[in-house]
């Protein structure tokens, strides 16, 4: 079993989660649900957000919050039920004003093969409009404070917003 230290992450310093596939995460064809590593995608997304401090007291608070505008998934492997799977995100792009990126990449922890890579693009809304808006001052500073070089950022997934 590797662990968090021994992967060839894409990125340094990966903000990581553990998860164990059961089998209530695979569907037919016997391998974890597209809709299984979604899922996952959000829950990373938003322990990460929450142990940088934008916790949801404070989105509350502030009336604003970060929603996906996009996600693009790349299925590169199957994960199976029993697989130990370590999933890693990083804060890879923000614009300062109202649009955030993120990076993910899922490996195995048997053999520390990966077996997916995602992106996905955040945009600020009010809450009760659901309308974008500026990010609040706060957010920005916590934002622009966890932004990590080198990945792909807004620009690789602005073709089509």
């Amino acid at each position: 079993m590797m662990q968090v230290a021994d992967i060839d992450w894409d990125l340094p310093d990966p903000y990581t989660l553990t998860i164990d596939v059961t089998p209530d995460d695979t569907d037919r064809l016997g391998h974890a649900n597209n809709v299984v590593y979604v899922r996952w995608l959000e829950e990373i997304s938003w322990a990460h957000i929450e142990s940088l401090g934008m916790t949801w007291e404070r989105h509350e608070a502030t009336g604003k919050a970060m929603a996906i505008t996009r996600t693009e998934i790349d299925y590169l492997a199957a994960a199976n039920a029993g697989d130990r799977l370590i999933l890693a995100t990083w804060l890879t792009g923000f614009d300062g004003r109202f649009r955030s990126a993120r990076q993910f990449q899922l490996v195995r922890a048997s053999d520390g093969k990966t077996l997916v890579r995602a992106l996905s693009s955040h945009a600020c809304v009010d809450l009760k409009s659901q309308r974008p808006t500026r990010v609040p001052p706060e957010y920005g500073e916590i934002l622009g404070g966890a932004l990590v070089a080198g990945g792909k950022g807004l620009a690789a997934l602005s073709q089509t917003d």
